[in-house]
């Protein structure tokens, strides 16, 4: 059987195209993203009408807000992200369960005491609360059963305060089905309809760690989001992993890290310096990657939600062997992650964090392979640094400046307008 690669030029937006997706959502192409975090959350739900068929590519490595108290509970990857990804692919109407819907996407009281928590939790345990008596059986019991492991295993005094019903949920039955997400995240995905396919890019404790221009290290996403601390005054140099031991303590010690395949290295030197992990990517998540149709890496905090997908060892290599277009769209207002850049340092720092896994030189890499296109509206877009077209055209790429910002959703991208325009590439 021969095997021929097919270029085409693409009209964007492809009406046509575009129609003929929202007739049959159910066949439509395989888009992939690669991303994190809830900048995705509307072109997740916009992308649902067009195709069932979407695959995200999660980061697990949230260290702040509710995600914080379960990784430090129970020593697992984030799964903040994940639950929101699921709701936000999920069938929310009458035709799928929009009860169970309900339930995951239900946060308990940030007021309320401690006691009336953990018995509101076992209420909802039990079938007894509202809200999982609406549930029918026999996925009532399966999820109450999540929650009672999850309570079984909770540590005295853990703070259950603005908690989402979701992520106890998902927690619960990590724990119960051997500490792996691939299971759980399959299984509720089916619970809720998801039209398309969530996982985390690995399943390992791992945090991000960035070196600044200035020197500093900082240990930690929520510190680097320039959300719940105030933003970097110094331009981020490099990010890494490390593992989750690294966050408490410099000095703690090394351990393999052989959850979701293996670890290049380990995370600490015999004199406490932090040295990074690299786990490697799943088999499974090198099929999607191997099945997409068209890769993107979307709007989204640049280095905590984008790059932080293609540090593992293996995604490089993965996104080199497919052949299908390769695009990536900038953010179009201001990323307190990017500060010091400008668009055409951001694009290299994509292409180069791909090429690391290749074990080529800078000169050596094939950007060609690796990113195609930008994906862009220079009229109203707040580029960091401005579009310099030929600067990117010079590094290979195309550049697609069409308008993807509406009055309606300025400064940030319609969903509609970037969604078609993705679904126009494919």
């Amino acid at each position: 059987m021969a095997e021929v690669r097919v270029s085409r030029t693409a009209r964007v937006p492809d009406p046509l195209r575009v129609r003929r997706y929202h007739k049959a959502p159910e066949v439509g192409p395989r888009v992939l993203f690669f991303s994190g975090g809830t900048a995705l959350t509307g072109i997740s739900r916009t992308l649902t009408r067009y195709t069932h068929h979407s695959i995200h590519l999660v980061t697990p490595f949230d260290s702040g807000g509710s995600s914080a108290k379960l990784r430090d509970a129970f020593s697992m990857p984030a799964i903040g992200d994940l639950r929101s990804r699921l709701m936000a692919l999920a069938d929310d109407s009458v035709l799928g369960h929009p009860e169970i819907y309900r339930l995951f996407t239900h946060r308990l009281p940030a007021e309320a005491r401690p006691e009336m928590l953990q018995a509101t939790l076992r209420e909802l345990a039990a079938g007894r609360h509202p809200l999982s008596m609406a549930v029918a059986e026999p996925m009532r019991t399966l999820i109450c059963h999540q929650l009672g492991f999850l309570i079984e295993a909770m540590p005295a005094g853990f703070d259950l305060r603005g908690a989402s019903i979701g992520n106890l949920i998902i927690a619960g039955g990590y724990l119960n089905h051997h500490e792996q997400l691939d299971q759980i995240i399959f299984l509720f995905s089916k619970l809720v309809h998801v039209r398309g396919t969530v996982r985390a890019i690995i399943n390992a404790d791992c945090h991000l760690a960035v070196t600044l221009e200035d020197g500093r290290r900082i240990i930690g996403q929520h510190k680097i989001t320039g959300k719940e601390v105030a933003p970097l005054e110094s331009p981020i140099a490099r990010i890494q992993l490390v593992e989750a031991s690294a966050k408490a303590s410099p000095k703690a010690s090394a351990k393999d890290n052989t959850t979701d395949g293996t670890t290049e290295r380990d995370t600490h030197n015999d004199d406490g310096a932090i040295v990074p992990v690299r786990p490697a990517l799943h088999l499974n998540n090198r099929q999607l990657i191997d099945s997409a149709e068209l890769i993107c890496f979307p709007p989204g905090s640049f280095y905590s939600s984008v790059i932080a997908n293609l540090l593992p060892s293996g995604v490089g290599r993965a996104i080199l062997a497919n052949p299908c277009p390769k695009v990536y769209i900038p953010n179009c207002s201001p990323d307190p992650e990017q500060t010091g850049k400008t668009l055409e340092q951001l694009v290299a720092t994509l292409i180069d964090t791909l090429c690391a896994d290749l074990d080529v030189s800078r000169n050596d890499c094939p950007n060609e392979h690796l990113l195609n296109i930008v994906l862009l509206d220079s009229q109203r877009g707040d580029y960091p640094g401005g579009v310099s077209v030929p600067a990117l055209e010079r590094m290979g790429l195309t550049v697609i400046d069409t308008r993807l910002i509406s009055e309606q959703s300025a400064p940030y991208y319609d969903n509609e307008l970037l969604v078609t325009a993705l679904l126009s590439l494919v």
